[in-house]
């Protein structure tokens, strides 16, 4: 039985995806890897790896998620404090444990991560994305201006000004919140 993720917010790069199985509920913090939803801690780990489209390619098993927690940790550390060197060394040693091998396909050059302990290849795989989103666009990784969500995404606008998880929530409540205080003033 396929079980759907039951994350607000889903398909953003895999970093900020992985930041974003720890949300809040009705006020609840609720992360998908705490066995929560009816699923084991390990079901929770092959939801996300399904929705990252990751399944394929890494097995869903209690190594992989202890790596996998250990990179989530260090990618919340790094984004919320980028100047932090401590984060910045805990990404590094997520991505000590694998490499990418240069290759030739039938298109042409090509890359192929390569990793010692596959266990390890959901976790770098979202530190190395982490790393490309900072090499193209580190100001537009945000996280969501509601304060009571923790929630991050890639503000992909044409101009840069997304402030919200979602419109439809987060954005909704602070939009309703500020009529409210405008009706009340008067």
């Amino acid at each position: 039985m396929k079980v759907t993720d039951p994350r607000p917010l889903t398909g953003e790069p895999v970093a900020l995806d992985l930041l974003n199985t720890r949300w809040v509920q009705d006020g609840e913090p609720l992360d998908l890897f705490a066995g929560a939803f009816g699923l084991t801690r390990v079901e929770g780990l092959a939801v996300w790896l399904e929705s990252t489209g990751l399944a394929g390619r890494f097995r869903a098993d209690a190594a992989t998620l202890v790596h996998l927690l250990t990179a989530r940790e260090a990618l919340a550390r790094a984004v919320a404090d980028p100047a932090d060197a401590s984060a910045r060394s805990l990404v590094d040693s997520v991505l000590e444990h694998g490499r990418i091998r240069a290759t030739l396909t039938a298109e042409g050059p090509g890359e192929r991560a390569e990793f010692a302990d596959p266990a390890w290849g959901p976790a770098w795989t979202a530190a190395r994305d982490y790393l490309e989103l900072l090499g193209t666009a580190p100001d537009r990784i945000r996280k969501c201006a509601s304060e009571s969500c923790v929630l991050h995404f890639h503000d992909i606008s044409r101009n840069g000004t997304r402030r919200w998880c979602s419109m439809a929530a987060c954005g909704n409540r602070a939009k309703a919140s500020r009529h409210y205080a405008r009706t009340r003033e008067r």
